[in-house]
């Protein structure tokens, strides 16, 4: 059964007296533990079809079935609850709390899922020993790189231990070798068995990607996949 399952997603959006068609009849399957690259210029639908399939927004027509549910179906709180369970989140800013330390941004998802604080802690913990921040666990974001404030996304991201990590433009903000890091953390997520979907413009990381898909004027205009590497 596929991961991701999209059937004809149009999204529309009202702009004054014109319409923007900002995904245009899309369809697409995604299978568990994918790693795929969605790519193509600036107003392409890349943001607006991850934000879709993040449980951000909803589409105007067309069916989108998440592990076999069909989530379009869902009330605004039911969608929540399967967004906070199934799906992380990793954005080109961050969007950490900035009054918040390393650890506390960390724990923010385990405190609104309501775990025990016991568990919560245990469980951060060994988040920041994962991802090298042991020494910034009290650390503020203005206090960290931004190599490590990413690092602390990504493990706010995947502290409920998601089915599925989105990832819009994860490298844009950093300098060479800390994207080249960045990546290399999702990519060991991806192959733990993390499905893996990130938006880029980035074609290094494009290139990287098991599979691309190339968007324009809101539609899929490219779908490959990559060759597997010779054993």
């Amino acid at each position: 059964m596929a991961q991701i399952e999209l059937d004809g997603i149009n999204r529309i959006f009202q702009l004054g007296d014109s319409q923007v068609h900002a995904l245009c009849d899309v369809s697409l399957r995604i299978e568990a533990g994918e790693y795929v690259a969605v790519m193509g210029p600036s107003g392409s639908g890349k943001s607006t079809l991850l934000n879709l399939l993040g449980l951000l927004d909803r589409p105007n027509s067309g069916h989108y079935r998440l592990e076999g549910r069909d989530v379009t179906t869902l009330s605004a709180d039911e969608q929540a609850a399967v967004r906070s369970a199934r799906i992380g989140f990793v954005f080109q800013s961050f969007h950490l709390v900035p009054r918040l330390t390393a650890a506390e941004n960390i724990a923010l998802p385990l405190m609104l899922a309501g775990m025990p604080a016991h568990e919560r802690n245990d469980r951060v913990a060994q988040a920041l020993k994962d991802f090298g921040l042991g020494a910034r666990a009290n650390h503020r974001p203005d206090e960290l790189s931004g190599g490590q404030r990413q690092r602390v996304a990504i493990a706010r991201a995947t502290i409920m231990r998601p089915a599925m990590l989105l990832a819009d433009e994860p490298t844009g903000n950093l300098d060479r070798t800390t994207g080249q890091e960045v990546t290399a953390l999702l990519e060991a997520l991806n192959a733990a068995g993390m499905t893996l979907i990130v938006v880029t413009h980035d074609p290094t990381m494009g290139e990287r990607a098991r599979r691309r898909v190339l968007m324009e004027d809101g539609a899929i205009r490219q779908d490959v996949r990559r060759a597997p590497e010779p054993a």
